[in-house]
């Protein structure tokens, strides 16, 4: 179980390297509801991060219970958890697990071991992760080749998450991501591709990557490759550079306009 922890827990690099949007309009800029903003752009790219808070909980509750798959039931000051051959239910007691926000509420966890792969469900109701509440199901399909430079895996959301203000966001699709381990941090890099949309704030957003977004562990910015964002049908572009570690990605409207964001 500890190559799918590890999977799980990569996924937080892509968090670090997606947030913190600002914006620099260009001329010929499409009128008001027209655009996509950096504050609509840094919510499809950190959602993902949103409703997956409690994967390094669950990450952390693996590796405090790999080999002990055989109890029945377990208890700490943090969680309760039953076991049963294909995985666990665990009830927390509004404790903090991952070091940084309190998790409070039951999820549901199964999973399935097989040859090459290796997969593994969550499924939340009313679940807390500090004042944000978690509805639904993540799934995480892992490839256990036995490769030891490098790892791959899939993860489909289908999430509701609400805020503390009672804003609603969901989310639904699949990525894919992979990450080849290097020498030094420079040379460790990922990439992430794949289809999902979010729902916030009345906009419906479907996001499409073209080339996956890559970069490397010593740059905190994706470097390069770009995806399509439909915001109601408005198709935007957006691109992510050549490679250099910079804080620049461009908007590219249907009427040739451009946007620069800084990240």
């Amino acid at each position: 179980m500890s190559k799918l922890t590890l999977k799980i827990c990569c996924i937080t690099l892509f968090g670090a390297a997606l947030l913190g949007l600002q914006s620099c309009s260009e001329d010929a800029m499409p009128g008001d509801g027209e655009a996509l903003t950096a504050a609509e752009l840094h919510t499809v790219l950190s959602v993902d991060e949103v409703s997956g808070v409690t994967d390094s909980a669950l990450a952390d509750l693996y590796a405090t219970t790999t080999g002990k798959m055989g109890s029945a039931f377990k208890m700490n000051e943090c969680y309760t958890a039953e076991y049963t051959d294909t995985g666990f239910v665990a009830t927390f007691n509004n404790c903090v697990l991952n070091g940084t926000d309190n998790v409070d509420g039951t999820v549901t966890v199964t999973y399935e071991m097989g040859t090459e792969t290796a997969s593994f469900t969550a499924t939340y109701v009313d679940f807390y992760v500090g004042t944000v509440k978690l509805n639904g199901t993540r799934t995480f399909v892992a490839n256990t080749n036995g490769n030891q430079n490098s790892i791959s895996f899939t993860v489909t959301s289908d999430m509701t998450v609400e805020m503390e203000d009672g804003s609603l966001i969901s989310e639904a699709g699949t990525r894919s991501f992979s990450f080849t381990f290097g020498a030094d941090l420079a040379s460790t890099t990922y990439s992430i591709s794949g289809n999902w949309t979010v729902m916030a704030d009345g906009n419906t957003y479907a996001v499409e990557t073209l080339e996956a977004l890559a970069g490397n562990a010593a740059c905190g910015y994706v470097t390069s490759g770009s995806m399509v964002v439909s915001k109601n049908g408005l198709a935007v572009t957006v691109d992510f550079g050549n490679g250099d570690c910079d804080d620049k990605a461009t908007l590219i409207y249907p009427n040739g306009a451009t946007e620069e964001i800084t990240l």
